[in-house]
């Protein structure tokens, strides 16, 4: 289960890309990496983000930073009726790393920013709306201007508090070619998005990629560094939160909608994965939203 490797485009500059996505099909894309670094900052829409074993729901004003080589994929989740998707997505090239003047001290704060990266950092709403200005402008700018601008935001970045940011993934990940395994990676995203509220076997996932039940579970272990059902529970759970966060439906409701057979279960899947319980969940996001 091994991600696609994701040519992107040059460009003029050598150092960066900076480009505006703005159609459901450059968010849809299958499970992927790339020697740049990648910083994507969500303008307006909605849906699930894939990076290395993190799964998460993402929303308007979502920022995270990829280190390289490090797989994901943003899978929209949009209606007839409601507008396409909006993100600004920078790439920072190798040539970016090769600069002489990368190596001096000014630089340290952001070479740990780097370092943080490649296991994919998520930042606050907050922090995120505080960059929200000088990226639509970065979009805009030429030449030198860019540059320092770009200088400035991940200087900014790298000076957020510990509360300002977490970390996606708790190992190094790193894509590797192999069509075979990335094909089947999305495939059990499908069947999981599809299925996860009945109730999923190892044999019915690993008969959707044609291995058995004890193959498929040592080698999915072995890539995503979790077990299969750690990586579905958490899947639910983000769903959950999705419920909670867009419905005025009972904790109870939401537990079995999202495909979980047991309340005490759901609570201490929740607790494990969110850190707090699921009404005091709602009640955070309530309070900050307002």
């Amino acid at each position: 289960m091994k991600p696609n490797y994701k040519p992107i485009p040059s460009g003029d500059s050598k150092l960066f890309e900076v480009m505006l996505q703005n159609n459901k099909k450059e968010f849809d894309y299958s499970w992927h990496y790339h020697k740049e670094y990648e910083l994507v900052f969500i303008l307006n829409g909605q849906g699930h983000r894939y990076v290395g074993n993190n799964f998460e729901i993402f929303s308007s004003y979502d920022l995270v930073f990829l280190g390289s080589n490090l797989p994901h994929c943003w899978i929209n989740e949009i209606s007839a009726e409601e507008q396409s998707p909006n993100a600004i997505v920078l790439y920072l090239k190798e040539a970016f790393f090769e600069q002489s003047w990368f190596e001096s001290s000014e630089f340290d704060s952001i070479r740990n920013l780097l370092e943080m990266s490649r296991k994919g950092m998520k930042f606050s709403c907050d922090a995120a709306l505080r960059q929200k200005e000088k990226l639509v402008e970065l979009s805009k700018l030429q030449s030198i201007k860019k540059l320092i601008l770009l200088l400035e935001i991940l200087q900014d970045l790298s000076e957020s508090s510990k509360a300002d940011y977490r970390l996606l993934c708790d190992h190094d990940f790193s894509g590797d070619l192999n069509s075979v395994n990335n094909e089947r990676m999305n495939v059990i995203y499908k069947y999981i998005a599809e299925n996860y509220n009945k109730k999923i076997s190892l044999a019915n996932v690993a008969e959707e990629v044609c291995m058995s039940a004890g193959y498929f579970s040592r080698f999915f272990s072995k890539t995503m560094k979790k077990t299969f059902f750690e990586f579905l529970n958490d899947y639910k759970v983000s769903r959950s939160c999705k419920l909670m966060i867009e419905t005025d439906k009972s904790i109870s409701e939401i537990c079995y909608d999202a495909g979980f057979e047991s309340i005490p279960f759901f609570y201490r899947q929740f607790k494990k994965f969110k850190g707090c319980q699921p009404k005091q969940y709602r009640l955070n996001y309530r309070k900050a939203d307002s």
